[in-house]
């Protein structure tokens, strides 16, 4: 059965590995989100709020401004799960056809599924980090965070580019 992109729709199930993403990144979102309910009143009125490239606040904003970062993983999350749930919408070579398509799109929905986990851990370890300044428990993140965070971002982009080069 063709839907409006013309490719085949085929209802394939969440793999263990899909609900083990989800877990974590569900884990540090709420878990983020009830640590900073939790210490909300405990915070200065201003609390860093933007970073460098080096890992040094370089904007120090109201307290209330913490509330973006878990507002803006809650879009990715909703965003990026939906996205999940239509594999047969995403952009795939001329190469998918009706004997190949299952395999490119589970093998998309997972690297959907990992990237929309990862920038919600990314967030949330921003937000936590923010607190932990802000509180006086932190210095900000250093030099290494920003490399890393790419390094982070990209490995499942580019390891998914290879595996999906070796579907026939």
């Amino acid at each position: 059965m063709s839907n409006i992109w013309g490719r085949p729709k085929i209802k394939i199930p969440k793999t263990k590995s899909e609900w083990m993403w989800d877990a974590i990144g569900f884990t540090f979102y709420f878990g983020s989100l009830i640590f900073l309910i939790a210490v909300y009143n405990l915070l200065p009125e201003e609390v860093p709020v933007h970073y460098n490239a080096l890992g040094e606040v370089d904007r120090w904003g109201m307290k209330g401004e913490l509330f973006i970062l878990p507002a803006v993983a809650a879009f990715i999350i909703i965003f990026l799960q939906l996205l999940e749930k239509f594999p047969q919408s995403h952009n795939y070579s001329e190469r998918l056809n009706e004997t190949n398509a299952k395999e490119f799109y589970l093998h998309s929905r997972k690297l959907m599924n990992q990237f929309k986990n990862i920038s919600v851990i990314i967030l949330t370890s921003i937000l936590v980090e923010s607190i932990f300044v802000a509180q006086g428990w932190g210095n900000g993140f250093g030099a290494w965070f920003l490399p890393l965070v790419v390094l982070i971002g990209l490995t499942p982009i580019v390891i998914g580019i290879i595996k999906q080069k070796k579907i026939n």
